[in-house]
């Protein structure tokens, strides 16, 4: 460890800038988080955007405690994070440089790795795993782990133009002469500044290090409130998306100004793969007038990408682009309900040639029937393990005791399942038990069944220790001995339906939609009286034994 360095005179060997904007709860654990590096020799920049709370006094009461730490408070709200990061830039005197945002923090080695990155060999810049903490479930993952699992030394961008994909500015450690030579600093008065100088940063450093260790720490809270959500959770302005495409095209302007051309359909994939697909898989959630600004805003743009940008997308990727580009707009949302779940369309369409398309049209233009043909889906052929269907839940209504009636549409747009009733069950596993619940799923017309089932949640095995937490259930056919299994989309919206499961493991059981994403049926598991009290005991001192034992007394209490 690095010994403390109290001299006022001395140069730091790292400034580390952290912007904040009205977040006087959580300055000072991102202020903590910089004080506990194990590399001590460090300058800390609160760079405030002309804050309207408490913010003030907090950094001011934070820098009078630790001479390491500077307050530099703006005149005015520039509305950005850039223009407090380059005013601090003006004033930093460590040869190094990062940046920290006020919610989130830095593992406390990270300025140690990344230093030690430079000081190995003279590199532009070194930049280290990003962990992803869920602050609603604690769950912890790594950004783009798969471009960051190795440690190496990266001779230029474009000998690894997938690392465009890391675009965060506050995974690297710069050198500071690098950002000087280039008068690189962040573009202001723009929202996602992080990706246009991420790519000029790329596109400029003669060579990079990469660790595989974390060196930055990003809280993810993607479902607090509208008005409280970072700007890219903010998805449901269209001057977001404005944004984000004005963003791009600075992007393809630097790219062909600075001789790197070849890179633009890289970014090109990686802006249909990343920053298109988030709107994607919220567009099930948004109305008609959303929809038609958001294609007015994308289309232009899209109409402009590369083709080969296009044909490394998975198939119901392209799918939803071309949808929203034809203005197929409730065609698009239907389509993106499946997004990464392997979800069929409701009907097919078939041109002269034997190519099936998705959707009852077939499309006019050969671009749109280039994108929109899910011939390679195979929806006739594939194994019926893995054969596509599409189950819809048409209605949710509460039934007896802690059961729910639900009433199911299931599309077989391939043809799949033979002529007549269907044997299907709900499948739903809160505990290491699976509740199944058979049905049948009766023919309406050719590809489309219909069904009515009425699952009992108070016939779930639980955990003796009770659950919490969340399960979607699943629809399960079964045809000649073998089993297909798919996701159970629930209508979007519905009043939440909760009871109580009464026994000897109490809980408080919730059906709701899930909100998000493709929009399945949710179940919410919550333990209730006795079983919230004694389940964290168990959960501590029990044994493979005591939980068996539990579980005999538990069948005999029945």
């Amino acid at each position: 460890m690095t010994p403390a360095v109290t001299d006022e005179t001395r140069t730091p060997d790292v400034t580390i800038t952290v912007i904040v904007f009205n977040d006087a709860e959580r300055l000072p654990r991102a202020v903590a988080s910089l004080l506990r590096q194990t590399h001590t020799n460090i300058e800390v920049i609160i760079s405030d955007d002309h804050s309207t709370d408490d913010t003030p006094s907090v950094a001011r009461r934070l820098a009078a405690q630790d001479e390491r730490v500077r307050y530099l408070r703006l005149p005015e709200n520039s509305g950005g994070c850039s223009a407090p990061r380059n005013r601090a830039l003006e004033i930093a005197r460590g040869p190094y440089l990062m940046f920290l945002d006020s919610d989130d923090e830095l593992p406390e080695n990270a300025v140690e790795l990344l230093l030690a990155a430079h000081r190995e060999r003279e590199v532009d810049f070194a930049m280290g795993a990003v962990e992803r903490v869920r602050v609603d479930t604690g769950r912890r993952s790594t950004w783009m782990a798969h471009l960051v699992a190795e440690r190496r030394t990266v001779e230029g961008i474009d000998a690894e133009p997938e690392l465009l994909f890391e675009h965060l500015s506050t995974s690297k450690m710069y050198r500071r002469e690098f950002l000087d030579r280039h008068q690189l600093r962040f573009p202001e008065g723009i929202h996602y500044e992080d990706q246009l100088f991420s790519a000029q940063a790329y596109c400029l450093a003669r060579s990079f290090t990469i660790i595989p260790e974390p060196v930055y720490r990003w809280y993810i809270a993607p479902y607090v409130a509208a008005e409280a959500a970072s700007i890219s959770n903010q998805r449901h302005k269209l001057s977001n998306v404005s944004d984000r495409i004005y963003v791009q095209t600075l992007i393809d302007e630097f790219l062909k100004e600075s001789g790197h051309e070849g890179l633009r359909r890289h970014k090109d994939y990686k802006f249909l793969k990343h920053d298109f697909r988030m709107y994607a898989g919220d567009l099930p959630y948004r109305d008609e007038e959303w929809l038609a600004g958001f294609a007015d805003i994308v289309t232009p743009y899209l109409e402009g990408l590369a083709d080969d940008a296009y044909a490394r997308l998975p198939r119901v990727e392209r799918v939803v682009i071309q949808l929203i580009r034809d203005r197929r707009l409730t065609e698009a949302q239907e389509a993106a309900r499946g997004l990464g779940h392997g979800v069929a369309p409701r009907t097919t369409s078939t041109d002269d040639s034997g190519a099936v398309y998705w959707g009852s049209q077939v499309p006019a233009s050969s671009w749109a029937r280039r994108e929109l043909d899910v011939s390679d889906l195979e929806l006739e052929y594939r194994p019926f393990p893995s054969a596509l269907f599409r189950h819809e839940i048409t209605s949710v209504e509460p039934g007896p005791g802690a059961s729910v009636n639900l009433s199911i549409r299931t599309y077989d747009p391939g043809l799949r399942l033979p002529v007549g009733p269907q044997r299907a069950s709900i499948v739903v596993a809160p505990g290491r038990r699976r509740l199944v619940t058979a049905f049948r799923l009766d023919p309406v017309r050719p590809g489309v069944f219909e069904g009515r089932v009425r699952v009992d949640l108070a016939a779930a095995q639980l955990p003796v220790q009770g659950f919490q937490g969340i399960r979607h259930p699943m629809l399960r056919l079964e045809n000649q001995g073998l089993f297909n299994t798919g996701v159970l989309l629930a209508p979007l919206t519905f009043p939440a339906l909760t009871a109580t499961q009464v026994g000897t493991l109490p809980h408080e059981v919730t059906v709701e939609p899930e909100g998000r994403g493709a929009g399945r049926l949710q179940m919410r598991w919550r333990p209730v009286g006795v079983t919230a009290k004694v389940g964290p005991v168990v959960r501590r001192v029990a044994g493979p034994r005591m939980r068996r034992a539990a579980r005999l007394v538990r069948s005999a209490l029945r």
